[in-house]
């Protein structure tokens, strides 16, 4: 992959990203403010969404030229996605819960984290063969 391939996959990729996470955001907001869930629990929720939308923008639009099976990429993107929400909820659980942070800044911060993994991992094996 050259340089500009490269770039073009990651703005792609932070796009789709933004939208997935504008979707898990939504949710999780309107279950902490709306209905009293804990953060933590509804951020796990929230990344749920998150992952289907992130799921369907990256396997026609950022990882387009991907030749690995759908039924591969989905099982591989759904482990990153499982791994990347259980990570996410421990993240805004203990900097809600032992660091005493609002919740939208623990999510911001888990955000963050879980983005960079989880790109590297779906460009590096969700969406990419032999791997």
């Amino acid at each position: 992959m050259n340089a500009r391939e490269h770039v073009r996959g990651l703005s792609r990729y932070t796009v789709a990203g933004g939208l997935a996470t504008a979707a898990h955001y939504a949710l999780m907001g309107g279950l902490v403010e709306y209905t009293g869930w804990p953060a933590g629990l509804a951020s796990v929720a929230g990344a749920a969404l998150g992952a289907v939308v992130g799921y369907g923008l990256n396997r026609s639009w950022t990882f387009a030229g991907s030749d690995v099976p759908h039924r591969q990429a989905l099982a591989r993107f759904l482990a990153v996605a499982g791994v990347g929400a259980l990570l996410n909820g421990a993240l805004v659980w203990a900097s809600t819960a032992s660091l005493g942070w609002h919740w939208l800044a623990a999510q911001a911060s888990a955000t963050l984290i879980v983005l960079l993994a989880g790109y590297s991992a779906n460009r590096h094996w969700s969406f990419s063969r032999g791997r």
